[in-house]
């Protein structure tokens, strides 16, 4: 009698790059960037020559050696705010986002499989909230319960779970109506496992686009409330708020407060970048 041998799995090392070989040049130039941002978020204060808010120079000083982007208004490095500003910006937008993500994936997930007055009553309530414009309601919000990190986490969470209830409960319902659900229904199978078994798995592709979408869209919205006072306070950095603090230099024919703005749109070109490489090999569509 002959014994069957499985087939060898293959290490994971190896299929990380096999898909980096695969890769399209766009795909790999937003790795490159994203990872790139990783670094300087996590090795911020090794990466920054001095502190966050630590006065050392004259203000508005030009560039030097050693303020390698001039300092100020309050003679603060700029240099250094520039990779602080990263940890703060970036890891705030990413809580908002998973956020946004647990509360709207998993109510539309709910609102699709139970159908009814649950799905009834939480598709009107979202409908409401979407109804007010998302920067004002943001805007007001902030305004009564204070631009603190957990506030600003909360608020634009909660603000764009809207936004992704409706895209979760559209390509849920889509599957909830396969003949696979109904067996599994049938069967006896509880709610929970049938989102987690059935629905979850078959709405990932535009789920992960969805997420680096609402991440720019909240990235976009943390640095316009920072410009605007409204988010992250001083003296803790943040992009946004430098291009304001920064804004004056223009007149005077510096482009200091085009760095932050630039970071800002790099970023957000960068995660696009890898979406819709990963969007296009999990659709499965030839290249």
């Amino acid at each position: 009698m002959t014994k069957t041998h499985s087939s060898e799995k293959v290490p994971l090392w190896r299929k990380v790059l096999s898909g980096l070989a695969e890769a399209p040049p766009t795909g790999l130039l937003g790795l490159v960037v994203l990872f790139t941002y990783l670094f300087v978020i996590v090795f911020a204060p090794w990466l920054a020559p001095f502190g966050e808010a630590t006065i050392v120079a004259d203000a508005f000083a030009p560039w030097s050696a050693e303020h390698l982007l001039g300092t100020d208004s309050l003679g603060r490095d700029i240099y250094s705010r520039l990779i602080y500003a990263a940890r703060n910006t970036v890891g705030i937008t990413l809580m908002a986002t998973l956020l946004a993500f647990v509360i709207g994936g998993a109510l539309g997930m709910v609102a699709a499989v139970v159908g009814g007055w649950v799905d009834q009553v939480l598709s009107r309530l979202v409908d409401m909230l979407m109804a007010i414009p998302l920067l004002i309601f943001a805007l007001l919000l902030l305004m009564i319960f204070g631009s603190s990190v957990t506030a600003l986490i909360l608020i634009l969470g909660c603000l764009e779970a809207t936004r992704v209830f409706r895209l979760t409960r559209a390509v849920a319902m889509n599957v909830a109506v396969m003949d696979y659900v109904e067996a599994a229904r049938l069967r006896g199978e509880k709610m929970l496992w049938i989102i987690r078994r059935e629905i979850l798995p078959n709405i990932l592709s535009p789920l992960f686009a969805e997420f680096g979408l609402r991440f720019c869209f909240i990235f976009l919205l943390v640095s316009s409330l920072s410009f605007l006072g409204l988010g992250l306070q001083p003296p803790t950095a943040d992009w946004g708020a430098m291009v304001r603090e920064n804004a004056m230099l223009i007149t005077f024919g510096r482009v200091t407060p085009l760095l932050p703005a630039a970071a800002i749109a790099i970023l957000t070109i960068a995660v696009n970048l890898v979406v819709d490489w990963f969007t296009h090999k999990a659709s499965g569509l030839s290249k």
